[in-house]
This record gives structure tokens, C-alpha cells and sequence, in this order.
């Protein structure tokens, strides 16, 4: 490879693996720095960083893009929880409910970011824990936007503990032509919870977001009100990454 070449692609990883193991959106400056560029050559890399998504802009900061989210778990948390944590809190604020962010782990889903109102401090925030697909909302909504064998893993934690392949694909198949994961008694029966999945371009889904609370409150009238809500969540939690990628 020419040394030119070699340069511009060290140039890109440098500033990609600033941009991932940042605990926090980073501005230009920041980068150019960690990344021993001058602010003029880093902003030139960064433009096709942002270009090919494996960086994002907002406003004056860059985080992981979905490329980047895709390879590592690190950027999934850093990028997501900074962009999402807004939507979350006013989903909360919306339905007086709990709103936890989950992405996809090997084999489960993975709790990155909870926003829980004080008055549900009894039900388990399971911040940073990994869930599977058999008894929350969450990872049913995440596996069922994958394809035939994406959700082998998935499946095989499942049955593993006893459950059968073709029902859990029966309901994964319920969840994608509905677009919603319900989940009623299956792991606590006085918890109940409603999940949506946010697709990226490319098909995969990039995270799910799902709301949390007493079983009791999960009436067919707030049944479908929180459906409209969480419609309204997950579609602008795909704007922001729009919104992002048109920069």
C-alpha cells in the first residue's frame, strides 16, 4: 500500500478509536488532539468518517456511528445513550412508566440506559444486565427485526431453558408483523412491559426502546396509548439518527 494511503487510513482508525472510546460526545478539537492531527486535517477525515457512518455529528460534537455501533459495544453505549437519553426521559415524564434503551449482546439484549420515576424505585432498573429473548420485551422486539439464522443465538438461550423453537418463532413472527413486543407474567408476573424496535438503514435493528411498569396499569385503553407513545419515541429516535446522518 502506498505510504499516502497508509497514512490517510491510519489518520481514519485514529480518529474512529478516539471517537469510540470517548465517555462523551467529543468536539473537533478534542479529536484532533487524541488523535495528533491538526484540526484542519481531522475535520477532512471526519467528513468522510460521517459520510460512510462510522462517525456522527451533532451540532459541534461527533460520536460512534452505526458502523462503529455495529462492531462495538462501547460505541453502542456511548453514542446511543447520548442521543437517546432525551427521548427516554420524556417518554418517562409521558407515560409515569419506566424506559430503559437496550442493543443486541452475542446472544441476549443488553440494558444501556434506564430513565425509572421515582414512584417504580421497587422494579429493577437491570441497568447493564443482559436479558433474553424468552422473558422481556426487549430482546423479542430486537430478534424478531433479524432474519432466519441472525437469530439462532438468540433462540438457542431459549431452548436451552426449555422452551420451544417453533413457538418463540411463532411469536417472534407476531412482534414483526405487529411491530410491538408485549410481555405480561413470563418473568414477573406483577411486571408488565411494551417494546419497539428502531431499524437502521441497512435493516438491522440499532435498539429497542421499552417501557416498564406495574402489570396492574397495563389496561387495554393504556395499552393502546402507550403504543402511540412509544410510536412517537421510536420515530424520533430514527430522526436524530436522520437528522445526524444529513449533516
Amino acid at each position: 500500500m502506498p505510504r499516502s494511503a497508509s497514512s490517510a487510513v491510519d489518520k481514519a482508525l485514529d480518529l474512529v478509536e478516539a471517537v469510540a472510546r470517548a465517555d462523551r460526545p467529543q468536539r473537533l478539537a478534542d479529536l484532533a488532539q487524541a488523535a495528533g492531527l491538526h484540526r484542519a486535517t481531522a475535520y477532512r477525515v471526519l467528513l468522510d468518517l460521517v459520510r460512510r457512518g462510522w462517525v456522527m455529528r451533532v451540532g459541534e460534537h461527533y460520536l460512534p456511528g452505526p458502523s462503529a455501533i455495529g462492531l462495538s459495544a462501547a460505541a453502542a453505549d456511548h453514542s446511543l445513550t447520548a442521543l437517546c437519553r432525551p427521548v427516554l426521559a420524556d417518554l418517562a415524564t409521558r407515560t409515569e412508566m419506566m424506559v430503559n434503551l437496550q442493543v443486541l449482546a452475542a446472544d441476549r439484549s443488553r440494558v444501556i440506559d434506564v430513565v425509572r420515576p421515582t414512584r417504580l424505585d421497587m422494579i429493577s432498573d437491570l441497568l447493564g444486565e443482559h436479558l433474553p429473548v424468552h422473558r422481556f420485551a426487549g430482546p423479542l422486539a430486537l430478534v424478531a427485526a433479524l432474519d432466519g439464522p441472525a437469530r439462532d443465538p438468540y433462540l438457542a438461550v431459549a431452548q436451552e431453558q426449555g422452551h420451544d423453537r417453533a413457538d418463540l418463532i411463532a411469536d417472534l413472527e407476531r412482534v414483526r408483523a405487529d411491530g410491538f413486543a408485549v410481555e405480561r407474567g413470563r418473568n414477573d408476573k406483577l411486571i408488565a412491559s411494551i417494546s419497539r424496535a428502531v431499524v437502521a438503514a441497512n435493516g438491522r435493528p440499532l435498539c429497542a426502546v421499552t417501557v416498564v411498569g406495574p402489570d396492574a396499569e397495563f389496561t387495554p385503553s393504556r395499552l393502546r396509548q402507550l403504543r402511540l407513545d412509544l410510536t412517537a419515541a421510536t420515530a424520533r429516535v430514527s430522526e436524530v439518527f436522520g437528522e445526524v446522518a444529513d449533516r
